[in-house]
């Protein structure tokens, strides 16, 4: 039997089309063939022809770079069952969804995002998801709550029936048989979440209606008069996976960073901050995913080069720590990262305090955070 190290993650299929690659050359010469046609006759046609020779010349180079990019075409093969056979545990993982408007970003997309990231198939208990939220709006907090009552049931219904598509609206715009299964029961079962979905889908958009949710009072008493660029910071732990259960479904945690007028906030790059800060002291302390195949370790956060990942030493450390801010937590976290260590805490709620000093509006004042 092969030994598991030597087996490939991944097998490189190439996908050659020897007929487009015939179309293409014959293209490529009759451009050439034409631009030489032009050159040689510049004398006796003058400015057009000339005009004509540098756009041909033009849209050729940037034929060319086009088509070479596509004429060894290949496809991907992955193995993903053999990463556990060559790793002992899978890695703790962070998730960032980034959003700023409820009006222009519609809550039910950012849901959707949301919980397709939940139902990922990855040990739960080694996911958190941290949605930012730099529009300050009730809706999105209100959206996220009720999609976390929806997950209980969506995250197993996809584990259980191994379902790819995992985005609700995607899923149930499309037949059951198609990303499923036949059975009655699987029928049963799909009719059943799609008739979730659809309750979900218009609590969500009656609340839209209605400019505001509920009442402001009580869990929501926080963004009672929050104005979208003055308001304090607001981290709400909607989920906390505290058995630690693989087969639940992972941290869900809301952010809304300190803004005020007399501080800059910087945008996205300012949430992004923050949500890098929060996660390390609030969170399991992974490496963090911020897009479509887009992770970061937590080292390279913190300014130390991938080629330096195993020569820390205790003054580097303290030399980058110094750069932090004063949170004692942060701190901590990061100096527990630079070494190679992963202490997440066994209590979220323990943490939120921290949490809310880093997202303060002028915490990175006098730091180096977002300078580099």
């Amino acid at each position: 039997m092969a030994n598991p190290i030597s087996l490939p993650l991944y097998e490189e299929i190439s996908r050659k089309n020897n007929l487009q690659r015939a179309f293409d050359i014959l293209i490529f010469f009759l451009l050439l063939s034409l631009l030489i046609y032009r050159f040689l006759s510049l004398n006796n046609h003058g400015l057009t022809w000339l005009l004509a020779f540098l756009c041909e010349s033009f849209f050729t180079f940037t034929w060319f770079l086009v088509i070479s990019t596509k004429y060894n075409p290949v496809a991907y093969k992955t193995y993903p069952d053999l990463v556990l056979e060559r790793v002992p545990e899978l890695p703790s993982v962070d998730m960032f969804v980034t959003t700023a408007d409820a009006v222009l970003e519609p809550p039910i997309i950012t849901v959707n995002t949301v919980l397709s990231l939940l139902a990922v198939d990855y040990p739960t208990h080694k996911l958190a998801c941290y949605v930012s939220d730099d529009g300050c709006s009730p809706l999105t907090y209100y959206s996220l709550v009720e999609a976390s009552k929806f997950a209980k049931l969506w995250v197993p219904f996809c584990k259980k029936y191994n379902i790819h598509v995992r985005a609700p609206f995607r899923y149930f715009s499309n037949n059951p048989l198609t990303f499923g299964g036949s059975s009655m029961e699987f029928q049963q079962e799909w009719n059943r979440m799609k008739d979730e979905y659809e309750l979900l889908r218009r609590k969500i958009e009656d609340a839209v209606q209605n400019s505001l949710p509920c009442d402001l009072t009580g869990d929501f008493a926080e963004f009672l008069n929050a104005e979208r660029k003055n308001h304090p910071t607001i981290i709400k732990v909607i989920w906390e996976n505290k058995a630690g259960l693989p087969d639940g479904f992972p941290h869900l945690v809301y952010i809304s960073r300190e803004k005020q007028p007399k501080h800059p906030h910087h945008y996205k790059a300012g949430a992004m901050n923050v949500l890098y800060m929060v996660h390390g002291i609030a969170g399991i302390q992974g490496p963090f995913y911020g897009g479509t195949g887009c992770f970061h370790r937590r080292k390279v956060i913190y300014s130390l080069s991938p080629d330096n990942v195993d020569s820390v030493n205790e003054k580097f450390a303290e030399d980058i720590l110094s750069k932090f801010g004063s949170s004692k937590e942060l701190i901590k976290s990061a100096a527990h990262a630079l070494k190679g260590k992963i202490d997440p805490p066994a209590n979220l709620w323990n943490s939120i305090q921290a949490a809310y000093q880093v997202a303060g509006s002028a915490y990175e004042y006098g730091t180096s955070w977002g300078t580099k």
